[in-house]
């Protein structure tokens, strides 16, 4: 029944995929290496204690005698738990895997000098001599937690913490774990020093093993995600709440004037530019105050979620009748005038959480007003839903109001008629999240600048570290970002990570990209691709939220691979003989025990595709 119904499904997915390939414009690779992060090595490498296996007698963590003595590793831990996903027969997909590295995790203090353990280096490239397998060396070291002992030391100094406007940023949570807001903001401090350190340590032993050893190495990912930090960052991502954002230290104000006098020249370029004046670099400080509740001393210091010049016009709606989700459009109007037109499927694991019975995640739509280029008054938004072989339902109306630097009192803008639109028919169930009714929008053209700033930062870093790896032998092997997208997120304010020129093509960096929900296998991320100008990436986190058929999940792969991707990593958890290897556990793992977000139908889909060829759609590649 399954096969039958299958065989039909890739017929249209073939002819579909056959159209899209047309569109790409790089060769996509042979194959796609499905790279899953096997979780629970760090006992093995780092011989960290490990509370799930104990000895009878002394009550200590048990080490397995494969990572113990000078040729240990955590090879016979990766190969058992590959192994579980049992044989790879398609001719579309190799299985390898993902080794990550804890920077921190591999320094020791040795009478108050924190030094590299050697010993614990060498089981890591150990594993990638001992696994004849593709591998992506996941070089990692980001805002989470990793329980390294030096991560509270380097949390006491300042200088390693991101600054908002209030001072540095305290020691979070994101669920169960520790996040520390390191600074994006200084590559001399002693967190980036400390990286590049066992990053340096790292590379040179890569770098001593047979060209034969080393040539397993499909690609390198730098750090993690990346990006600028803010307050609360588990339920901080939005646009509510006071505006706080990284990075306000000294040094990040000092780098702005820099950054300001590279662009323009000439402070009287700037100000021609900006309306303003200043009569020197000294005199310009970062915008940080919200015009609404702050006394300001001069227009140019109002920064709130909005004062770049765009504003976000969005919502949810509940799934269509079945056969139309994908054809759901909402309509903008502006001032009576048609705006712009947008397809609801973006996902909003949110809304699925408060209201499981809708049954899927992807009810959201979103589209970004540039209020910038309004004149200033009350303008009015007009929301239809659209749906074919139905006339306009109007959904609801939004009075906006574009403020002046002198904060004068709004006149109402001219209007003119709206479509005929009926009302939404009983039982709609939808909700505009933005913008709100009667709000009001003051534009800084200061804050864009500030925000470019930002993204820079966090570019500077990362090439950062890229010219570390650069300077050893892995500078032949692909050097991959693992950035974030918070544009798949349409309740997001992306301005708050600042990573959007990260994901712009960058010299000696290929995009490395962690899809979560709908943009691991719908149309947003595509969507993008087709407009970012990079042809091969690596997917350095893959989990689409809900339980995908094999048949799902084979198309997901396919378009990552005809678009370019040379691999997809996923979270796996450590298992030997069906036992996890430690105590650790991760909620996005694939795993047959971890029932969320359909994590167990996800690892179970994944063994039908590497092993039944009939479930991926045979378009082989053109030349």
């Amino acid at each position: 029944m399954l096969l039958g119904g299958l065989a039909v499904l890739l017929g249209a997915t073939t002819l579909w995929l056959a159209s899209e390939a047309r569109t790409v414009l790089t060769a996509a690779p042979e194959r796609l290496t499905l790279a899953p992060m096997v979780g629970g090595l760090d006992f093995c490498l780092q011989h960290i204690p490990n509370t799930t296996t104990t000895t009878a007698t002394t009550g200590q963590p048990a080490l397995p005698a494969s990572c113990q003595g000078a040729s240990g590793s955590a090879a016979a831990l990766v190969e058992a738990t590959l192994a579980s996903l049992g044989p790879v027969e398609s001719p579309d997909l190799a299985l390898g895997y993902t080794l990550k590295a804890p920077l921190l995790d591999f320094l020791r203090d040795n009478a108050g000098q924190w030094e590299v353990d050697t010993a614990a280096i060498q089981r890591l490239v150990q594993t990638i001599r001992d696994v004849p397998r593709p591998v992506v060396l996941y070089l990692f070291s980001t805002h989470f937690e990793s329980l390294a002992p030096i991560e509270a030391q380097l949390a006491s100094d300042p200088a390693n913490m991101a600054s908002t406007p209030q001072g540095p940023l305290p020691v979070d949570r994101y669920y169960d774990a520790k996040l520390y807001p390191w600074s994006m903001a200084d590559t001399t401090n002693t967190i980036s020093q400390r990286r590049g350190q066992v990053m340096e340590a790292i590379a040179t032993e890569l770098c001593r093993q047979p060209e034969d050893v080393r040539a397993r190495i499909l690609g390198v990912t730098l750090l993690g995600e990346t990006h600028q930090h803010f307050p609360h960052f588990q339920t901080g991502m939005g646009f509510a709440g006071p505006y706080e954002v990284s990075d306000y230290s000294a040094g990040s104000r000092q780098g702005f004037r820099a950054f300001l006098q590279q662009r323009f020249g000439q402070v009287g370029r700037l100000n021609a530019a900006l309306g303003s004046s200043f009569a020197d670099w000294d005199a310009i400080d970062p915008p940080e105050k919200d015009i609404r509740t702050q006394p300001l001393q001069h227009y140019w210091q109002h920064m709130d979620s909005f004062a770049h010049g765009t504003l976000p016009v969005s919502g949810w709606m509940a799934p269509a009748p079945a056969g139309a989700a994908a054809q759901d459009h909402i309509k903008v109007y502006l001032d009576g005038e048609f705006w712009e037109r947008t397809r609801v499927g973006l996902g909003r694991q949110d809304v699925l959480e408060a209201a499981p019975e809708l049954g899927t995640a992807n009810v959201g739509w979103r589209l970004d007003l540039d209020f910038s280029r309004l004149p200033t008054g009350i303008h009015q938004i007009d929301l239809y839903l659209e749906r074919p072989g139905e006339g306009l339902r109007h959904l609801g109306t939004r009075r906006i109001s574009v403020m002046d630097q002198r904060q004068t009192t709004p006149q109402p803008h001219p209007q003119k008629p709206l479509p005929t639109a009926r009302a939404p028919e009983e039982g709609l169930r939808y909700f505009i999240d933005s913008p709100a009714d009667a709000s009001s929008y003051y534009y800084n053209p200061l804050a864009p600048l500030w925000h470019a700033y930002r993204n820079q930062q966090v570019v500077d870093y990362l090439q950062h570290f890229n010219a570390i790896v650069r300077k050893s032998c892995l500078a032949q092997y692909p050097v991959f970002t693992h950035q974030l997208i918070p544009f798949a997120n349409p309740s997001w304010d992306a301005n708050k990570y600042a990573v959007d020129a990260s994901l712009r093509p960058q010299p000696g960096l290929l995009p490395g990209i962690s899809l979560y929900g709908e943009s691991s296998y719908g149309n947003s991320f595509f969507d993008w691709m087709r407009g970012s100008r990079h042809g091969t990436y690596g997917v350095t986190e893959f989990h689409p939220l809900r339980a995908l058929p094999p048949q799902e999940l084979a198309q997901a792969l396919y378009r990552h691979k005809l678009r370019g991707a040379r691999f997809v990593s996923m979270f796996l958890e450590g298992r030997v003989n069906g036992e996890f290897v430690s105590d650790e556990r991760n909620m996005f793992a694939f795993d047959p025990a971890n029932n969320r977000f359909g994590s167990d139908v996800l690892y179970d889909s994944m063994k039908q595709v590497l092993a039944d060829k009939a479930h991926l759609p045979q378009v082989r590649n053109t030349p």
